[in-house]
């Protein structure tokens, strides 16, 4: 069968088309994308502006039209952080189903987390024992470890790599406008460390999200055009480097950086800043990249729900 997923996250709005069917590896058909940046569009009371919601509306309609035209089945389409935080997150919802027919369901932080942990543990296999994932979008931070195929614990922190760029002013900011964010981040990953911790220790150390990935290739990882299938991981010791160096630059410089796009430029940051944090709290030596995330544990589960 052919399944289709809508993820509307606060940077980029994706539609993800595979051929699949249960107990088989999920195959992908399309992809189609865009950067609405959703955070961007909100006004000083937290609510979705007009700008926001008619491209919002737009772009799904767009990806309905492509999921009718190649055939699928069904069509899962989901909303996080952006949506969800805005007072008028509802409203928003209800005028883009009324306007295109498709209903987009919200996610919460912890169930973002355990989804994507899902992907993570069917990648790597049960070979791969204790997993602990860490996965950042535009809004929030998802941290989650476990031994099953559901984690024992999935956190979500509002440390996303735009939501904190907006706290930096200056191209490149300040050092002392980076340092409070910097010791912002590591006091509310800190805050909830025990609550994973508790589980033990982890066998492996896995990142998802277009975030990581970049820093794993600014810090030497395979370019994505060798496939998804090449080993790609992320050492700490490289990403300590790597923060001073992206922290002096422009965001039109850092483009010059490999497998950094002019898009998400300024917010690598800030995505550099956290997850360097996350790996020093739970003393973490190097994450391996997984290229499957949210997007591939949600069609993953509505697979099991076929059986």
């Amino acid at each position: 069968m052919r399944l289709g997923v809508i993820d509307v996250g606060s940077n980029t709005v994706h539609l993800l088309v595979v051929d699949a069917h249960p107990g088989a590896q999920p195959l992908p058909a399309t992809s189609h994308k865009r950067l609405l940046r959703l955070s961007e569009h909100v006004t000083a009371d937290g609510l979705i502006d007009d700008e926001g919601i008619r491209d919002l509306t737009q772009f799904v309609g767009e990806c309905v039209q492509i999921a009718e035209d190649l055939g699928i089945s069904e069509l899962m389409s989901f909303v996080t952080s952006a949506i969800r935080e805005a007072p008028n997150g509802q409203a928003v919802l209800d005028h883009v189903r009324d306007v295109t027919g498709q209903s987009l369901r919200v996610l919460t932080g912890e169930d973002e987390a355990r989804v994507t942990f899902l992907a993570t543990r069917r990648w790597f296999g049960w070979s791969s024992g204790r997993l602990f994932g860490i996965d950042i979008g535009g809004g929030s931070l998802e941290l989650a470890t476990g031994i099953d195929e559901t984690p024992d614990t999935a956190i979500s922190l509002p440390l996303g790599a735009g939501r904190l760029t907006r706290t930096l002013d200056g191209d490149p900011p300040s050092a002392q406008d980076l340092r409070a964010v910097r010791a912002q981040v590591r006091t509310q990953i800190a805050s909830s460390a025990r609550t994973l911790t508790r589980w033990g220790t982890p066998d492996r150390y896995v990142g998802t999200s277009k975030t990581i990935r970049s820093l794993a290739r600014m810090c030497g990882a395979a370019p994505s055009s060798d496939g998804p299938f090449v080993h790609r991981s992320l050492e700490r010791a490289a990403l300590a480097d790597l923060v001073p160096r992206l922290a002096s630059m422009t965001a039109e410089e850092r483009t010059s950086l490999p497998g950094v796009s002019p898009e998400r430029s300024a917010q690598v940051l800030a995505g550099a800043v956290v997850i360097e944090a996350a790996m020093d709290i739970f003393g973490v030596e190097r994450l391996d990249v997984c290229p499957w995330a949210l997007r591939e544990g949600l069609i993953l589960r509505r697979l099991d729900a076929l059986e």
